[in-house]
């Protein structure tokens, strides 16, 4: 899978948290109400982020194995979570934190989520979850790894799947031909196949169904304004890049694009959140 750096994500996780579906995060709570313990796989963790903003839906006690591919992400990971909770202890690898009402006890799983999939989530599980995810993976991985999901009877949540909603203020020429090529670039192999970029809500929801769970999406899009602007800054200079990667556009198109939004642009980037649950 293509890396994330840590500074971009932690540049990002304010926008994500406000973005999250207000619904579906309530109809997890409500999925989990009254249980006094959980056990959470978190795939693509990052620096963790989907932790800090999930705990506190769920039960009290919790255990969670983090999962990523990148080294340095999950050592970043294990840093941003002892400076997030109230109080932290290391217990070997494991760490255990606690964080309001909140027990967890966190394990941390550097894995190639393209062949190592059905040994990630060998271990039980009540949730696997991800955010940010699904896009960057192929149709043919979303149906497989529904299948181990459902056979497992866990729970399935995920926030922030780009959804091909991709709006910029002020307008400019160039924007239909940078869409156009940047959703062209997006799906391209990641290491999974060719990736489902804004289909792969769809593919999770029609997945999901067709082996008998009960699903739920809602929309989570970021809205970007004048306080944003370091995030909107970063997010049209990588679109930039991917889209010079295509060759699909002549360069002073795109630095004309990018131009505009260097300063007082504005934009909604569409996400989808999705809770999928036994009946």
């Amino acid at each position: 899978m293509s890396g994330f750096s840590a500074a971009w994500l932690a540049l990002r996780e304010p926008a994500d948290r406000r973005a999250r579906n207000a619904e579906i995060a309530g109809a997890l709570r409500a999925r989990f109400a009254g249980h006094d313990a959980i056990a959470v796989i978190d795939l693509g963790c990052g620096t963790g982020a989907n932790l800090r903003a999930t705990a506190p839906y769920l039960a009290p006690r919790q255990r969670w194995r983090l999962v990523d591919h990148d080294a340095g992400l999950l050592a970043a990971a294990r840093e941003r979570l002892v400076q997030w909770a109230d109080s932290s202890e290391p217990a070997g690898e494991t760490l255990r934190l606690s964080k309001g009402a909140c027990r967890l006890e966190v394990s941390f799983a550097e894995a190639d989520l393209a062949a190592d999939l059905e040994r990630v989530l060998a271990d039980p599980a009540d949730l696997v979850t991800a955010a940010a995810l699904f896009d960057l993976v192929s149709i043919a991985w979303i149906e497989h790894f529904a299948r181990i999901v459902v056979g497992g009877h866990a729970a399935f949540y995920t926030a922030l799947t780009y959804n091909g909603v991709d709006a910029w203020q002020p307008p400019h020429a160039a924007d239909g031909a940078v869409l156009a090529a940047f959703h062209a670039h997006q799906q391209r192999d990641k290491g999974f196949g060719a990736a489902a970029g804004p289909a792969a809500t769809d593919a999770l929801v029609r997945d999901f169904l067709a082996l008998g769970y009960e699903v739920r999406t809602g929309d989570s899009p970021w809205r970007l304004g004048g306080d944003e602007a370091e995030l909107i800054r970063e997010l049209a200079n990588g679109i930039g890049a991917a889209v010079r990667e295509t060759g699909q556009l002549a360069e002073e198109q795109i630095a004309g694009w990018l131009a505009a939004r260097a300063s007082g642009a504005s934009c909604t980037i569409g996400h989808s959140d999705v809770l999928a649950l036994p009946r």
